[in-house]
C-alpha cells in the first residue's frame, strides 16, 4: 500500500469578541469575594501575557459556546461557501474544555454546520494534546487514502469557568470556618492563564497550487502517565495520596461547596517535571526521526507561560537540540493560552504572515501538563 503525501493547505481563526487587556480580566471573571486577586499581579509578571480573549460580556454573559466558536473557524476555512462546506469528509475536533459531557464536541461542532453531509466526525479527548490528537488522526486519514481532505480543529473555551461566582459557595464554606476567605492557588493561578479562541486546518492530498502549503512530515507523542501523577486536572480532587477522586465519587453539595469542576493546576509538579519531561522526549523524537535542530527554521512550542521560555532555551541546549531564539514563533503574548488551540492558532499566524520560505521547516512541541504527556510535528513549507 502507497501512502498519499498531506498537506495543510488553508488555516483560520476565530476569537470571541474584543481583546481583553490584564488590567480588565477581574471586570470580566469578577471579584472572587469581592477582593481583588492577591497572585494576579505576580502571575501574570511570570506569564508574559499582555491580552487575550473572553466568550463573555463584563456581565458575564456568555455570547459564544466552543462548539459555536470552532464551527466559525471552520466556515472560515471555507469562506462560509455551504458548496465549499459540503465537500468536508472527516471532521476532527480536539478540546479540553467541550460545552457539555456528552454529546462529544465534534458532534455538536458538526450540528453547527448544517450545510455539511453525514461525514465522520471524531473527538479526541485530553487537554493541550488534544489539538494534535485531531491534527494525527485527520492525517493519518488523508495519507491512507481514506479521504482525500479533511479538516482538524484545537479550541477552547475556558472563561466561564473562571467567573468568581464559581468560587463563592467554597469563600462562604471558608468564611463560615473562619479560615483564610481565598481560594488555593491551585485554582487561582490558572485564572489569569487561560483564555478562549479556536482554530481549523483544512488538511489535503494536494498542495495548493498558488502559494504557500505546509507538508506533515510526521506527528509524534509519547505520555510519562505511566510514572507521574496528576498535575492539571479539573472535574476531581487531587488526594494527599496522588491519586484522584473523580467528581462522580462525590455529591452534588460537594462538587459546589468544593468548586469540584473547576480547573486546577499542581503548580510545584508542574515547575519541576514539564521541561525536563518535554526536553527529554523532544530528543528521542529527534533522534528516532533523524533530524538535527540546526535544520529548523521555525520552532513552535506551546507555552503556558513566557516563565518557562529561558528553561525551554536551557534544556534544548543541555539536551543537544538548542534552537536560537531567532528561530522561535510564538503568540503567547497578544492572544493568551488556548491550551488544545495554541498551536493551531501560532501555525494559523505563521502560515498567513508572508514570511514562509519553500524549504523551510516548522517544529511543534506541545505539553501537557495533565499527567505529562507531550506531542511534536514537523512541517515542511511548499
Amino acid at each position: 500500500m502507497s501512502f498519499k503525501e498531506v498537506y495543510i493547505t488553508r488555516t483560520a481563526s476565530f476569537f470571541p469578541n474584543d481583546p481583553v487587556s490584564n488590567d480588565e480580566m477581574e471586570e470580566y471573571l469578577g471579584y472572587i469575594n469581592k477582593n481583588p486577586s492577591k497572585s494576579k499581579r505576580i502571575v501574570l509578571r511570570n506569564n508574559g501575557i499582555k491580552r487575550r480573549y473572553y466568550a463573555l460580556t463584563k456581565e458575564g454573559k456568555i455570547t459564544h459556546s466552543n462548539a459555536k466558536m470552532t464551527a466559525l473557524a471552520v466556515r472560515e476555512l471555507f469562506k462560509n461557501d455551504p458548496g465549499l462546506l459540503k465537500s468536508m469528509e472527516l471532521l476532527v475536533c480536539g478540546t479540553s474544555s467541550p460545552d457539555q459531557l456528552m454529546p462529544s464536541h465534534a458532534v455538536m461542532v458538526h450540528g453547527e454546520l448544517p450545510e455539511t453531509g453525514s461525514i465522520e466526525v471524531v473527538s479526541p479527548a485530553g487537554v493541550c494534546c488534544a489539538g494534535m490528537h485531531a491534527l494525527k488522526y485527520a492525517y493519518m486519514s488523508v495519507k491512507t487514502g481514506d479521504v482525500q481532505q479533511a479538516v482538524s480543529t484545537g479550541s477552547e473555551r475556558f472563561s466561564s469557568l473562571l467567573r468568581s461566582g464559581n468560587f463563592e459557595d467554597e469563600i462562604q464554606k471558608l468564611v463560615q470556618l473562619e479560615e483564610n476567605p481565598y481560594i488555593g492557588f491551585e485554582k487561582e493561578f490558572l485564572r489569569w492563564m487561560l483564555s478562549d479562541g479556536a482554530s481549523a486546518f483544512l488538511l489535503s492530498d494536494k498542495k495548493n497550487e498558488n502559494g504557500v502549503s505546509l507538508r506533515i512530515e510526521w506527528l509524534e507523542g509519547g505520555s510519562y502517565a505511566n510514572e507521574m501523577e496528576v498535575c492539571m486536572y479539573m472535574g476531581g480532587e487531587k488526594m494527599k495520596d496522588g491519586s484522584l477522586k473523580g467528581y462522580m465519587d462525590y455529591s452534588p453539595e460537594e462538587i459546589i461547596s468544593n468548586s469540584v469542576l473547576s480547573v486546577k493546576q499542581d503548580v510545584k509538579l508542574l515547575s519541576e517535571y514539564i521541561v525536563l519531561l518535554g526536553g527529554i522526549k523532544l530528543k528521542e523524537v529527534l533522534d528516532k526521526r533523524g533530524v538535527r535542530s540546526s535544520e529548523i527554521d521555525y520552532f513552535l512550542p506551546h507555552m503556558s507561560s513566557e516563565f518557562f521560555k529561558s528553561k525551554i532555551y536551557d534544556q534544548l541546549l543541555k539536551n543537544g537540540t538548542g534552537i536560537t531564539y531567532d528561530k522561535w514563533f510564538v503568540n503567547l503574548s497578544s492572544v493568551g493560552n488556548v491550551g488544545a488551540g495554541s498551536v493551531y492558532l501560532m501555525i494559523d499566524e505563521l502560515f498567513n504572515s508572508g514570511k514562509l520560505k519553500k524549504g523551510d521547516k516548522i517544529l511543534l512541541l506541545v505539553p501537557e501538563s495533565a499527567r505529562f504527556s507531550y506531542a511534536y510535528g514537523l512541517l515542511t513549507a511548499c
